[in-house]
Formats: structure tokens, C-alpha cells, sequence
């Protein structure tokens, strides 16, 4: 009986003093970040509400109550009537489509461009590093927002493909000068040195040696990038050159707020989607922070 309850008590101690992987405690880092996981249930809630829209949404959002315009939140219109007779709870309800989908897709296309950029620049050096160091200046010295505003002009009639491809390709130079920075410090590692002089290719080297290694900040970059990427699709929409009405945008349905009368008067046609544009963007960086935390290799558990 001692001795069963001895290996038992072994067992139990060689499981707890196993070595656990980066990932691993990464997650229990994040899992212990509790305003990170608050803000993890309700990036879940919002993601859910996007893609539950069609069962969510009291009313069509493009339909058009020719009896109620601008009309107080109702029984019939929970949060009022737009100042055509959409129903704002609907048309905020689908809103949600649009913004995670300008963030994650624009903010997926920039990554993967800035990674490859970065990591050939680094990887390659010399010519290579030097001109694509120099391509990375020459985007990042021009003004971010005038650059997208005349983008998006120059594309033709705005839309929302047109919002995301802009983004998507002027939002690289971060990710790739941080993925060049990693892979400099990581490419003179002795596991690097290993997988060379057992035979890897370029291409193997970076894809399963370097980049994995590298991409940590990378994931914490993308997580703010996501929220950079709501709060500028709500400014061109607001602009006019963004996502076009009778399709909802948190942005578009902030236009109704240039006027002093509604400011004043009808609240219930600009606080919805100014909240959701504020909550999405905190609860997004309240991730990225916690993800900053955990992935930092610095931190002891």
C-alpha cells in the first residue's frame, strides 16, 4: 500500500515538474490578465453578434419605415429610426460585419506582407535588406490618413474592398520592420546554425525555424493594428469615403451626427455606434495588452 501511494506521489511529481512549452504558459499568463479575458468575452460577444446578425436584428437594415422617421426608440424600434426610417438597432447589429471584417482582413493582409518583407530583409541582407529597409521608409514618411484618403478617392467609387485593400497594403512597414528586427536577433541562434548544417533550406529555415520564433510580437501588433483598422474604416466611412449607405458602418450611421439639432435632441441616432466603435476598440487593446504581458519571454509565472 506504501508503496502504491509512493509511485502514485512520484508520478504526480515528475507530471508537475515536466517542462512546459512557451505557448503553454503564455496561456496561463493571459488566462491570469482578468480585464484581457474580460475583454476576450466581449470581442466573443461582438464576434458572435456579427455572425447572428440575420437572427439578431428586429428588422431588415435597409428597410425603410416611411412612417417613422428619426423617430424615439419604441416597442417597434428599440434604440429609434434613422433620419430615412431604418431601424438604428438592426443597422447597428450588422455594423458589426463590417468593422471586424475591415479589421480582420485588412489587418491578415498587412501581416502577411510585412512578414515576408521582413523576414527576406533580414534573412537575406546586404542589397536586399538595404532596399527593402528603404522601401519600409519611404511608406512610413507619409502621412497615414492623407495617404488613405487619397487612396481610397483615387480607387474609384469608396466601398468597403476598397477600404480594406488600401489598408491592407499601406499598413506593412511595422509588422515588417518588427519581424526584421526579430529574425536579425534570431538568425545567429545555434538552432539556426543546427537546421543549416543539417541540410534545410532558405525557405524551410524561415518557415519553421524562424518565423515561429518571431511571430509573438507579431500576434500583439496585429491585435492593436485590428483596432487601428476599426477606428479608420469609422473615419472614412464619416468622411463619406468609406463604406456606403444603404450597406450599415459604425461610421456612416455617425454622419446623422453632424447636426447640432440631433446632437442636442437625438442621442439615440449617434451614442449606439459611437459606444460600439469605443467598446470594440477597448476591449480589442485590453487583449492586446494581456497578450503583450503573456507573451513577454521577461515574466516569470
Amino acid at each position: 500500500m506504501t508503496s502504491a501511494i509512493s509511485a502514485a506521489v512520484t508520478t504526480r511529481g515528475a507530471r508537475l515538474d515536466r517542462p512546459q512549452s512557451y505557448w503553454t504558459l503564455a496561456a496561463r499568463r493571459f488566462l491570469r490578465h482578468r480585464v484581457a479575458v474580460a475583454g476576450l468575452a466581449v470581442l466573443a460577444a461582438i464576434a458572435a453578434m456579427a455572425v447572428l446578425a440575420g437572427v439578431l436584428a428586429p428588422h431588415n437594415p435597409t428597410a425603410i419605415d416611411a412612417t417613422a422617421f428619426r423617430a424615439a426608440p419604441s416597442a417597434v424600434h428599440p434604440l429609434g429610426t434613422d433620419s430615412v426610417g431604418r431601424d438604428v438597432l438592426s443597422r447597428l447589429v450588422y455594423a458589426s460585419r463590417v468593422s471586424l471584417s475591415v479589421g480582420l482582413l485588412a489587418v491578415t493582409m498587412y501581416v502577411v506582407i510585412g512578414t515576408a518583407v521582413g523576414a527576406a530583409a533580414a534573412y537575406h541582407g546586404g542589397t536586399v535588406d538595404l532596399v527593402l529597409s528603404r522601401l519600409m521608409d519611404i511608406v512610413l514618411s507619409f502621412p497615414p490618413l492623407i495617404i488613405i484618403l487619397f487612396a481610397v478617392s483615387v480607387f474609384g467609387r469608396p466601398s468597403l474592398w476598397n477600404v480594406i485593400l488600401v489598408l491592407g497594403l499601406l499598413g506593412w512597414p511595422p509588422v515588417a520592420r518588427l519581424v526584421r528586427g526579430q529574425v536579425l536577433a534570431l538568425r545567429q541562434q545555434e538552432f539556426v546554425h543546427a537546421a543549416r548544417a543539417m541540410g534545410a533550406g532558405d525557405v524551410r529555415l524561415i518557415l519553421r525555424h524562424l518565423l515561429p520564433n518571431a511571430m509573438a510580437p507579431v500576434l500583439v501588433a496585429a491585435t492593436f493594428g485590428t483596432a487601428n483598422a476599426i477606428l479608420i474604416e469609422a473615419a472614412l466611412s464619416f468622411l463619406g469615403l468609406g463604406v456606403q449607405p444603404p450597406t450599415p458602418s459604425w461610421g456612416n450611421m455617425l454622419t446623422d451626427a453632424q447636426s447640432l439639432t440631433v446632437l442636442e435632441q437625438m442621442p439615440w441616432l449617434w451614442v449606439p455606434p459611437g459606444f460600439m466603435i469605443l467598446l470594440s476598440v477597448l476591449v480589442i487593446n485590453f487583449v492586446g495588452d494581456g497578450l503583450r504581458d503573456a507573451l513577454d519571454p521577461s515574466l516569470k509565472l
